[in-house]
């Protein structure tokens, strides 16, 4: 079943957005996590350049 949350994403205002993922090591476990983040489309390399 398709989440709501995402097809609400698909129009409007919604594609001015885009989804973030970046792959961070933890300092506590050493360990490589996941961070998301929803960013407007203009502040992409900003968020990546963190």
């Amino acid at each position: 079943m398709a989440k709501k949350a995402v097809a609400t994403l698909q129009t409007g205002e919604g594609r001015t957005y885009s989804k973030v993922i970046r792959v961070v090591k933890s300092p506590k476990t050493g360990a490589y996590i996941f961070e998301e983040e929803m960013v407007p489309n203009d502040q992409v390399k900003a968020a990546l350049a963190k």
